[in-house]
């Protein structure tokens, strides 16, 4: 498909953090973009605030003329779209080209230079590092990232269009749609069950993604995975790793080792062994781009991190509030050390707020085993996002399994109430659901009382 000839392009599900990237992109290309949202949202908001109309009922008649022409209008959706949303079957029952976002990225990075982030945690950063670092560094980029990036407050970088970096993300197989000259897996752990059914499956799925670079192309895999490529970790053997690692006032400074040498005196301002992990492949990935040392330390010392990925809404001396989109076991415990690390001495409450029932159902354990660790948990209801209940899967059900005297499950208007109660020096806010559209009213509220 030759995307030069659309001159329209109509998206179903707009406020999608990885659709909203592309609309943006298009919008930046001079196509007249529009599309349709379930609720109204900061994301949204934006895409309004550049001019693109967004309508919120599911209804044909609220789009405009100019996007119900099939010969020159392209109509992208995403998976979370059911079969049965009216106008997405107009759509397709009138001969539009429709496609889901992925193929769509796959058509974008395929005439360029792609530079692939797969894997079941760190994607989002890693790839927002790795954007950075290339922009930072001159290279024509455009990277689509799957948060918003606290440096360009978008989760688009646009610096040119020789080079992109995008997420490589498993859910519904979507990343067989890419082909990357270089490609790494940050992880493997067992997710999207309801898409996989196993654990097999979902590394099957991940070995299937490992064909679709290209054949001059390179993949890099975190240390320990069941895969052939260039290796990178901390404080071991890999090709690529973090020597010497030490935390001055927050701030992580270690030696970067390559094939070529150790390089001294790199500073990454993110919390977490998980985040380092992040900060390593990116900059392994730019240096085999071609991308100078000097100039890398620059950008990495810059980089500020993603909006709802260990964001600190409040830092001081006396009190912390960070939220943070972490939505499974692995992500859960990455946090947790993060802020052990960084807070060993102070009292942490986490109030987490599971996503989807298949994912609570999937890994009840390892989420009780995960939110025990900290010293006061409260516990949202399940946000479904797609889903509809599954029977007995409930966050009562969760609460019962965790481990932990100082526990209590809420709803979200008694949010605030509960956080007063607590004397914990440092509140979490975890979770993938409508959580994060809390965050700003606890702000609030914990910035006056602190």
């Amino acid at each position: 498909m030759n995307l030069q000839t659309i001159n329209n392009v109509y998206f179903i599900g707009i406020g999608g953090i990885g659709m909203s990237a592309l609309a943006r992109y298009f919008v930046a290309n001079g196509k007249q973009v529009a599309g349709y949202d379930r609720t109204p949202s900061e994301i949204t908001k934006a895409l309004q605030n550049l001019g693109v109309p967004i309508h919120f009922d599911d209804d044909i008649e609220h789009v405009n003329s100019t996007f119900l022409n099939s010969e020159n209008t392209l109509i992208v959706y995403t998976p979370a779209i059911p079969d049965s949303h009216s106008e997405l079957r107009y759509f397709k029952a009138h001969n539009f080209k429709v496609l889901k976002r992925s193929m769509i990225l796959g058509e974008i990075t395929r005439q360029t230079k792609c530079l692939a982030v797969a894997g079941t945690h760190g994607k989002t950063t890693t790839t927002s590092i790795l954007g950075h670092l290339l922009n930072e560094c001159d290279i024509p980029v455009t990277a689509f990232l799957g948060g918003i990036s606290e440096n360009y407050n978008s989760n688009l970088i646009l610096n040119g269009t020789d080079v992109t970096v995008v997420e490589a993300d498993e859910f519904d197989r979507s990343f067989l749609t890419l082909s990357p000259d270089l490609a790494c897996i940050t992880s493997m752990d067992a997710d999207h069950l309801d898409i996989y059914g196993d654990a097999f499956e979902l590394i099957k799925s991940f070995k299937d993604f490992t064909n679709c670079i290209k054949p001059s192309g390179k993949l890099f895999i975190r240390n320990g995975l069941p895969l052939d490529g260039i290796t990178y970790g901390i404080e071991d053997d890999s090709n690529y790793s973090a020597q010497n690692v030490n935390i001055e006032s927050g701030i992580y400074v270690f030696d970067f080792q390559t094939p070529s040498g150790l390089h001294k005196d790199f500073k990454f301002n993110l919390p977490g062994r998980h985040n380092l992990s992040n900060a390593i492949i990116a900059l392994a990935m730019a240096v085999d781009f071609g991308c100078p040392y000097n100039q890398l330390a620059k950008g990495l010392a810059s980089y500020k991190g993603v909006k709802r990925r260990f964001t600190y809404q409040i830092k001081t001396e006396d009190f912390v509030f960070i939220d943070d989109y972490a939505h499974h076991p692995e992500e859960i415990n990455a946090v947790h050390q993060a802020v052990r690390e960084m807070y060993s001495d102070k009292n942490i409450l986490a109030i987490f707020q599971p996503h989807l029932y298949t994912r609570t159902r999937d890994f009840i354990d390892g989420f009780a085993e995960s939110l025990s660790k900290f010293d006061e948990i409260l516990l949202l209801d399940i946000y479904p996002a797609r889903e509809l209940p599954i029977e007995g899967v409930t966050s009562k059900w969760l609460l019962s399994k965790i481990e932990n005297p100082n526990k209590n499950l809420i709803q979200k208007s008694e949010l605030i109430d509960e956080i007063k109660k607590s004397n914990a020096q440092v509140v979490l806010t975890i979770g993938a659901g409508d959580i994060g559209e809390e965050v700003k009213y606890i702000k609030e509220v914990l910035s006056v009382a602190n």
